[in-house]
């Protein structure tokens, strides 16, 4: 059930039966020079979306822009500061719980927003008011990303693009993907930005100057729908135990 398509009446059964909600977050950034901006929020919406449809849970709206700054030299892309985010996704989860939700996945597509989920989640569980936790699609199917690919990515790579040829086509440069290839690298550990054990870089282009890792050519719309179908079923299985489970052992335990 997508909230946003349903008259108000018509919500009530679901909360008087119901407890959970699926929120999908992603971001609006740059995904290199053969990817969409929109990549992380299409994919994330179309876990939530499919999850949903499968289980009969209730997904809200997508939250399409999160913590980027650290791509914000390539044009287009757009971010809130992490306190923003942290206060915008807190308090649109405690409206939730206005309505009765009391536990809340996080369909994310970013990496950059997975810390401040997380810290939103610890503050809601505290407080006893919900049990919120952060799940990405790539993180469900280890096993199999690595099967399909030499070298995933991690960003604007062969993964994501190959789930961008999958669930929107008309929105990826084929004909961009050597390129986005050759002007990328390989992997984080070939910038050589890692220097006796610390990070020296903060953002993407102290890596790659066209902002994106892996090989790309690598990518294959049917690659795409295996990891899309196998993530989907982690997911589903994620909320269909999330919701049997008893409210009370979901909160902090007390101490020893």
């Amino acid at each position: 059930m997508y909230l946003g398509a349903e008259a108000w009446p018509d919500l009530g059964s679901y909360f008087d039966d119901e407890s959970l909600a699926i929120v999908p977050l992603g971001s609006t950034e740059q995904h290199g020079p053969h990817l969409p901006e929109a990549t992380d929020h299409l994919i994330a919406e179309a876990f939530a979306r499919e999850a949903a449809e499968r289980t009969g849970f209730l997904c809200t709206p997508t939250v399409n822009i999160g913590v980027s700054s650290h791509h914000r030299q390539f044009h287009g892309t757009m971010w809130v500061s992490p306190p923003a985010f942290r206060e915008y996704v807190e308090s649109l989860t405690r409206n939730l719980t206005y309505h009765g939700v009391d536990r809340v996945v996080y369909v994310n597509a970013h990496g950059g927003n997975i810390p401040h989920l997380r810290e939103v989640g610890r503050r809601l569980r505290e407080d006893h008011d919900a049990y919120a936790i952060e799940w990405m699609w790539n993180e469900s199917i280890p096993d199999l990303v690595d099967e399909l690919f030499e070298q995933s990515g991690p960003h604007g790579g062969p993964k994501e693009t190959a789930m961008i040829q999958h669930l929107a086509p008309e929105l990826v440069h084929d004909d961009r993907l050597a390129d986005a290839r050759d002007g990328g690298i390989p992997s984080v550990a070939d910038a050589g930005t890692v220097r006796h054990g610390a990070r020296t870089f903060y953002d993407a282009a102290d890596n790659t100057e066209n902002g994106v890792l892996g090989d790309q050519t690598d990518s294959t719309a049917a690659k795409g729908e295996r990891m899309f179908e196998a993530a989907t079923e982690q997911l589903v299985a994620l909320c269909e135990w999330l919701s049997r489970q008893e409210f009370d052992d979901l909160l902090p335990r007390e101490h020893v």
